[in-house]
């Protein structure tokens, strides 16, 4: 497992701002970490890259603690805050030449051209870093901490500031990155979770709210499943409700869409299509109902 923190808990005098989370990321995996604003997540990031030390429980990086380890987890880890904290007044080409030099990388040159070509840096990198916009900033972070090839990336915000076009580039370069590393991604953007995690993990006022699968956390809010289907006319819903896995039916827009509330784990799809069949109806309509992630996230975030 290569991140795994158990009890995590931080305090700044009388102000607790992480309360005991644990969660794990593993290789391969996209883990979308997410909260409000002064949830706990740059905090949990920070320990987890050895910027703070937690007050109490632990957290282990490519199996390396982040207290009596920091310089083995500082050398597993790539990591790009929300500030980037870039020299302004160096070139991309002099900055990255810097950061590969202080991170001991090996054939420089190359890795840098590499970097330069996967982060989209080409046209830009014979630039001074503080005339770049906000965009390519965050690319020269991404490409700064992927220098040193590390196992595990966390990343604050990455994809701030940056345009449609860029937005399209980063995430699919983060969703390649997961195929072969531990990510940890935070973002308020909640389409980029359904577009880049493969698990999610919620905080909010320092509290673990959520670790799941995005699906999961969907059933977990919703109680029960639906499936929204319309026919070309009215049908039997006395008929409809008696589709095995079906528990009950309502009409939701007379006379011809209809809501079923499913049991658990249970498919009727094919029985509903089948249903059309005998019923001599066109079934022009069949979508599974689910939450989407941002109700998910304030579902969670706003009870009590």
């Amino acid at each position: 497992m290569s991140v795994q923190v158990e009890g995590l808990t931080k305090r700044y005098g009388d102000q607790l701002a992480l309360d005991g989370i644990s969660f794990r990321a593993k290789p391969g995996e996209v883990l979308g970490f997410l909260g409000p604003n002064g949830a706990g997540k740059t905090t949990t990031m920070k320990i987890l890259t050895c910027y703070l030390s937690q007050t109490e429980g632990t957290a282990t990086v490519a199996g390396h603690d982040v207290t009596t380890d920091s310089l083995a987890v500082r050398r597993a880890v790539g990591y790009l805050p929300e500030h980037n904290p870039l020299y302004r007044d160096m070139y991309v080409r002099e900055y990255l030449q810097f950061a590969a030099h202080t991170n001991g990388v090996t054939d420089a040159k190359a890795r840098i051209a590499t970097l330069i070509e996967r982060t989209g840096l080409g046209r830009e990198a014979h630039k001074q870093i503080g005339a770049l916009s906000k965009g390519y900033r965050q690319r020269v972070g991404l490409a700064q901490a992927l220098l040193h090839d590390p196992a595990v990336l966390i990343l604050d915000e990455p994809t701030s500031g940056l345009d449609p076009n860029q937005l399209a580039e980063i995430r699919a370069l983060i969703r390649e990155l997961g195929k072969e590393k531990t990510v940890i991604f935070s973002t308020h953007i909640m389409q980029e979770v359904q577009a880049i995690c493969d698990r999610v993990v919620i905080i909010d006022r320092g509290k673990l709210v959520a670790n799941d699968p995005i699906e999961r956390l969907e059933r977990r809010l919703r109680g029960e499943r639906s499936l929204l289907v319309e026919f070309d006319r009215a049908a039997d819903v006395d008929a409809l409700e008696r589709i095995p896995g079906v528990k009950r039916v309502a009409t939701v827009s007379p006379p011809a869409r209809y809501r079923l509330y499913l049991e658990q784990d249970t498919e009727v799809r094919a029985a509903v299509f089948h249903f059309a069949v005998a019923q001599d109806l066109t079934l022009l309509t069949l979508t599974p109902e689910v939450l989407s992630v941002e109700e998910v996230f304030r579902a969670l975030t706003t009870a009590g």
